[in-house]
């Protein structure tokens, strides 16, 4: 049913706003995975280190998770809207001192502070995408916001690199080791003085949009049947109860997990590529984007008319198991693969797009796994949990933290195993989504 306070009149322009804030986080987001070797050599920190970009950022969702639904109460949605959009402003701004000092903290200060601002509007836009229209045509809508956010991920790399990244030739380690401290620091200096523009333009835009939205016809309120009206203690409270729900315990696991592998194949991928030299190692996350966007394409053709969620999500869990193991066995130096499925492509006007090997296609690949199973884990978590859904949406949210845990970890085993047999960490987690999704949400008593 389609939410009241939202008029015929005002429906597209709410949807179409809702569209480019979906463009906003799919941008702002995947940004990190071409940051990561841009900081690693800027600042000149270990691989690791570099990690914590995914760290700062995500774990801003465990913090803010409860938070924000109640800030949403007090300010109303459109109020929240504008707000985390201001906050996200306030992080690109931090960049400035950041590339100025090339103290890696402040990045870090930063980063938390856009993601704070995302966990704010992630946290009021879902319900809006849900209930603004007919409930018939909610899956359309909310497919729709994963394209318009993977495709915004797709180029973000792509547009960071092209402005900052260029004649990265100079800042090779080899040539700045043989510098002397005084010249080095100049030079790193140059590099990391180029974000300052790009991060002041999206500072501004996202002022700018959150204007617009402030004065928009979107709805302050929305109709929530679960809305809570307790206090932030006594939703806290619940937190034991939900998880004492098998189903809802090993959901979050699951969600858990899959955030961090969702992440390992999108901005982590840029480690492995940093690690075995390739020249494109920045623009890698663009490649899993594609695939990501080509998966929710998929969905909407085949759910739920030809495969249920539960077996889309099986089916992605094993091609994630699948890819996993190639990714970690499979040639660092070969390129067959994807010559053989998409280099006749680079013939056509408009395509050319540099050849990857065979181990980094693979773990591109795990975009088109990933891509059906947030829209699949979250509808099995949350069935028939009547006054629990509120939390247990909270939890979801909360599990996002898999972004910011995974990938640190697998930096730190890549530096002492090397990056790709430490990529095969994903096959146990995996392993563990695909038992979710074929016994583990079916577990309704303890």
């Amino acid at each position: 049913m389609q939410n009241e306070s939202v008029k015929p009149s005002n429906y597209i322009s709410s949807v179409v706003i809702i569209a480019i804030l979906f463009f906003i986080f799919g941008f702002v987001t995947w940004l990190n995975g071409a940051l990561m070797p841009f900081l690693q050599t800027a600042c000149e920190i270990t691989p690791f280190q570099a990690s914590l970009v995914t760290m700062a950022f995500y774990i801003a969702y465990f913090v803010m998770a409860l938070p924000s639904s109640f800030v949403l109460r007090r300010t109303g949605y459109k109020n929240g809207l504008f707000i985390g959009l201001l906050i996200m402003s306030l992080g690109a701004l931090i960049f400035i001192p950041a590339a100025y000092t090339r103290i890696f903290s402040i990045f870090l200060i930063g980063l938390f502070v856009l993601g704070t601002g995302l966990a704010l509007l992630q946290t009021a836009v879902n319900p809006f995408i849900t209930i603004i229209g007919p409930s018939e045509s909610a899956a359309v809508r909310i497919s729709f916001m994963g394209i318009c956010n993977k495709f915004a991920g797709f180029i973000s790399p792509l547009v960071l690199s092209a402005l900052v990244m260029h004649g990265m030739e100079k800042f090779s380690d080899d040539k700045l080791n043989a510098l002397s401290g005084g010249d080095k620091d100049v030079l790193l200096n140059e590099l990391a003085s180029r974000l300052v523009g790009p991060y002041v333009v999206m500072a501004i835009v996202l002022f700018l949009f959150g204007v617009i939205v402030k004065f928009s016809g979107l709805p302050d309120k929305i109709d929530v049947e679960d809305d809570h009206d307790g206090t932030l203690d006594d939703f806290i409270k619940q937190i034991p109860q939900a998880l004492k729900i098998p189903h809802v315990l090993l959901g979050v696991i699951t969600l858990f997990l899959y955030v961090g592998v969702e992440v390992m194949a999108g901005d982590s991928l840029t480690q492995f590529g940093k690690d075995i030299q390739l020249s494109n190692a920045a623009t890698l996350t663009s490649y899993t984007m594609a695939f990501m966007i080509l998966g929710y394409i998929l969905g909407i053709v085949f759910i739920p008319k030809y495969i249920s969620q539960s077996g889309a999500l099986q089916a992605s869990a094993i091609l994630g198991i699948i890819c996993s193991i190639g990714a970690g066995i499979a040639s660092v130096t070969d390129t067959s693969l994807f010559s053989m499925i998409f280099g006749w492509l680079n013939g056509f006007p408009g395509f050319n797009f540099e050849i990857i090997p065979n181990s980094v296609f693979f773990v591109t690949l795990l975009g088109l796994a990933n891509a059906l199973m947030w829209p699949a884990i979250w509808p099995l978590v949350l069935k028939d949990l009547g006054s629990y859904t509120k939390i247990a949406s909270a939890l979801l949210i909360m599990s996002i933290a898999g972004g910011a845990i995974i990938p640190p970890i697998y930096a730190s085993l890549g530096q002492k195993i090397g990056f790709q047999p430490a990529l095969l960490i994903m096959v146990p987690m995996y392993i563990f989504i695909l038992y979710y999704a074929v016994k583990g949400h079916k577990v309704r008593k303890a």
